[in-house]
């Protein structure tokens, strides 16, 4: 796998050696099972270089943090967007993925010239872009907008923890770890998880189930009573 040393955007294509901003990408919570999908976008500027950039599942919190506050200040604009559980819901998390990218690169303060986005899958956008497999490991702007992708869905997380107590999510960020597992039989889902994704599908079967086998004896009870309240024809007569 190629270095950010030896991985250079020229060997993209022509169109990638010329000049113009490039602007990187990156997205943070596609696997939990609550929350929003949260994106990033990110124009370094080559002025001001930002030492320590990379992947930010291999950085300690600290210092995603400390990382973070230099790519505000430093980066020559940035913008993080979302979508939300109910497009996450309806679209599937790819698009909604994609969609957040799309967001995070149109709220950029500047246009880019072209745009590269970490895996292998793009957004449609107006401008040239690329995919680029492990560019978080391999291209700093990319690196910059996985960092700021996930200190900001963390902070939502901590968001969604005050609001919702019960299930963890300032330690497990709403990924599916036996302790959520273990909230979600046992309190249901919240609002905030994605009821798409097949651990919360089950549990509103299991919960829709469980309510069905409930109501049955007392609608077989009303049933019966309904029944021996009904007198016969014949009662009654001598």
């Amino acid at each position: 796998m190629p270095s950010r040393k030896s991985f250079k955007l020229e060997q993209l294509g022509p169109a990638w050696a010329a000049p113009g901003l490039v602007a990187g990408v990156d997205e943070a919570g596609r696997g939990p099972l609550a929350g929003p999908v949260v994106a990033a976008a990110v124009i370094l500027d080559p002025r001001r270089p930002i030492m320590g950039l990379a992947d930010s599942k291999l950085l300690s919190e600290k210092r995603r943090l400390l990382l973070a506050d230099q790519i505000k200040d430093k980066a020559l604009c940035f913008h993080v967007a979302s979508a939300s559980v109910e497009e996450i819901d309806q679209l599937n998390i790819l698009q909604a993925s994609l969609l957040a990218m799309q967001r995070a690169v149109r709220g950029l303060r500047l246009l880019p010239r072209r745009v590269v986005v970490d895996g292998n899958r793009l957004p449609v956008l107006p401008m040239l872009t690329a995919a680029v497999v492990k560019g978080d490991s391999k291209v700093a702007a990319i690196s910059a907008a996985s960092i700021l992708a996930k200190v900001h869905r963390d902070a939502l997380c901590l968001d969604l923890h005050r609001s919702f107590p019960d299930y963890g999510f300032d330690s497990h960020k709403g990924y599916p770890t036996a302790a959520h597992l273990q909230a979600l039989m046992r309190s249901g889902p919240c609002q905030a998880h994605r009821r798409s994704f097949a651990p919360v599908r089950l549990v509103l079967v299991r919960q829709a189930t469980v309510d069905l086998v409930q109501e049955l004896p007392a609608q077989a009870l009303a049933t019966e009573s309904s029944s021996s309240s009904v007198a016969s024809p014949l009662s009654g007569a001598a």
